[in-house]
């Protein structure tokens, strides 16, 4: 998408949240909706919009795990790393996920499998947890992993 076309329907959904009371997440929300991730060019336009700094928007965006910074894979693999997760086998199931499809956090796999942490699914009672596609899983394994990976191509 041009700068120009992106840049213009930033500020569309700028001014639809325009007025309301903290503003800034929903924002990015949106941006993120519309184009799967928030977009460096985006910055300045909802910054502008809102009165802040660039700086400030990017401290948000860079803060909270759940926006992205380039557009996800095909399939978005998310893998629980709270407390009760880690207690019941959390890290190796971490470092399986990274072995198998070898990248870090946040990387997207040749396969285009993205690997994002996240800090609760709420299925602490059956823990690990892990959330493929948007389908949350429980006491994940390695062996359950990579059955649930296989399923993508990856």
């Amino acid at each position: 998408m041009p700068d120009a076309a992106l840049t213009d329907r930033v500020a569309e959904i700028c001014r639809a949240h325009a007025g309301r009371e903290g503003a800034l997440l929903p924002i990015l929300h949106a941006v993120q909706i519309e184009f799967a991730h928030v977009p460096a060019a985006a910055l300045p336009t909802v910054a502008k919009a809102l009165g802040v700094t660039v700086a400030e928007v990017q401290g948000v965006v860079s803060f909270y795990h759940d926006f992205r910074s380039a557009p996800p894979g095909r399939h978005v693999l998310k893998i629980c790393r709270a407390e009760a997760c880690q207690a019941m086998g959390g890290a190796a199931l971490a470092d399986a996920a990274k072995a198998r499809l070898g990248v870090d956090w946040h990387g997207t796999s040749v396969q285009g499998v993205t690997l994002e942490p996240v800090f609760c699914l709420g299925l602490c009672a059956a823990a690990p947890a892990a959330m493929l596609n948007g389908v949350l899983a429980a006491r994940v394994d390695p062996a359950r992993l990579a059955a649930m990976l296989a399923e993508t191509g990856a």
